[in-house]
């Protein structure tokens, strides 16, 4: 039964993020109120499976958050996903802060332990999707939102895709234009475009369909970068 669901689940996702590749549908014959419920319900569904990775760093980014505040020490964000990125490594992790600059310029954290597995870390995701005056359904699917996210490439597609397409809704219900900076082209880019990965202090390109494999592979030519490379901790 319970695998019944989960397949019902990733069904309506896919459904949600083709359906936004594709013109501007036509109204539904469905109340918005049913919408907004089943935009809710995937959402929470996406959101409240975890694997056991993900619960453990998502674990210690809590911690190290809390200490952050507990100690009265809140700094400028890029400073503390920087203090964030260097905690989980001595935990073991092969964290690195990445700089995307896309279409936006977007901080985040990644945990890349092999070569089809990659963890997305983000201490701010929710308010990315704050709005000024949200409507009424708006605010319960954006409170279904954690402050951290923590999880795969995947899951933040997801995510993104249905949250997008619920920020065009309630912008549009409000008579607004839907401006750039909230179109899903937009918010895919803060995590999704080519970044910049600082690992300790290197900075490394990085492209989410360029593999460390292929990266390793190419700086081990350049007879130069070899040594550098060699600083370099990847778990795969």
């Amino acid at each position: 039964m319970a695998s019944l669901e989960e397949e019902k689940l990733v069904q309506m996702v896919h459904e949600f993020i083709e359906s936004e590749q594709e013109p501007e549908p036509e109204p539904s014959s469905l109340p918005i109120s049913s919408i907004n419920h089943s935009s809710t319900f995937i959402l929470q569904g996406i959101l409240g499976s975890y694997t056991k990775e993900e619960m453990e760093v998502m674990e210690k980014a809590k911690e190290f958050v809390r200490e952050m505040k507990d100690e009265k020490m809140i700094q400028r964000s890029d400073i503390m996903k920087r203090r964030l990125m260097m905690s989980l490594r001595k935990h073991g992790f092969d964290a690195s802060l990445c700089m995307s600059s896309s279409l936006a310029y977007y901080e985040y954290i990644d945990i890349v332990n092999n070569l089809t597995c990659r963890l997305i870390i983000d201490i701010e995701f929710k308010s990315q999707f704050e709005l000024a005056r949200p409507t009424m359904s708006y605010a319960q699917l954006s409170s279904s939102l954690p402050n951290i996210f923590v999880g795969s490439e995947e899951k933040l597609k997801m995510v993104v895709a249905i949250l997008s397409s619920a920020i065009q809704q309630c912008l549009r219900e409000s008579g607004l234009h839907v401006p750039p900076w909230r179109k899903s082209s937009y918010m895919k880019s803060k995590w999704f475009s080519c970044c910049n990965k600082v690992n300790r202090s290197i900075v490394i390109p990085y492209h989410n369909s360029y593999r460390l494999k292929d990266k390793k592979k190419e700086i081990m030519q350049v007879g130069g970068l070899s040594s550098q490379f060699s600083q370099l901790t990847v778990n795969c």
